[in-house]
């Protein structure tokens, strides 16, 4: 599997972006990479009228043997659509060979841009707000799981890999992939969106509790988690923490 992270400017660009763009009016548009993850697919800026500035739309490519699927993305975005701040669908394509999903450009930064790399605490405070938000939205007609039984099932995992589970706090729609890359950041320091949301779906709210807040560490080099903590307003809880940073470590 390939390193995650910013590929080289000169990465090729699949030829099934190429003509899922053409489809979309998009031929004549400067593409930029901007990232490449672990199972191979890749992520490009779209910029239209100029070959520089802010993105217009982001295209993603996925190859079919790379296990991710930008089909369960496009359904969660579609759900999500005047439930929660998520990017808009453009075109979502797909054949035997590989998938791409076009979505329009947010007016904001990743959670990790530089500008919230130096201001962590901001940071961090979006992302407790963000979640919390996420989380507040109803359960109730939510047809995507998350839950532990059906990650197990999903990867191959026997139950027994894992320990006993501690008891449900809080059902909520959480957002299965909470890492702060995936949240987007206005330029006032308020939370603006989700993004990356394959893996939504109902379960503990800690799923997503104990998982964000690892990934602090991973992206922040001088922050105050508790900052986080209040912002989303709840107290941190070891045990249910451990449990579910160590059930994301036997998945990933």
């Amino acid at each position: 599997m390939p390193a995650a992270g910013p590929p080289p400017e000169s990465t090729a660009v699949p030829g099934g972006v190429v003509t899922a763009l053409a489809r979309c009016g998009l031929a004549r548009a400067s593409l930029h990479p901007v990232w490449l993850n672990s199972a191979g697919g890749l992520t490009f800026s779209v910029v239209v009228g100029t070959t520089s500035g802010p993105a217009d739309f982001y295209v993603k490519w996925n190859p079919r043997e790379s296990g991710e699927s930008l089909a369960d993305e496009a359904g969660r975005l579609r759900w999500l659509k005047g439930r929660h701040p998520v990017p808009e669908i453009v075109a979502y394509t797909s054949d035997e060979d590989q998938e791409v999903l076009i979505t329009r450009a947010l007016p904001g930064r990743s959670a990790v841009a530089p500008v919230w790399k130096s201001a962590p605490e901001r940071a961090l405070r979006a992302l407790g707000k963000g979640l919390r938000r996420l989380h507040a939205v109803p359960v109730d007609d939510c047809p995507f799981d998350w839950g532990i039984e059906h990650r197990l099932r999903v990867e191959g995992i026997p139950r027994s890999e894992i320990g006993p589970a501690p008891a449900t706090d809080r059902l909520v729609v959480c957002h299965g992939d909470p890492c702060a890359p995936n949240t987007l950041i206005d330029d006032d320091g308020l939370f603006l969106a989700h993004v990356d949301l394959a893996r939504l779906g109902v379960a503990d709210r800690w799923a997503d509790l104990a998982v964000l807040s690892m990934s602090f560490e991973w992206n922040y080099a001088d922050y105050d988690e508790a900052v986080f903590w209040q912002a989303y307003g709840i107290e941190p809880d070891p045990e249910r923490i451990a449990f579910y940073r160590g059930l994301w470590n036997v998945i990933v």
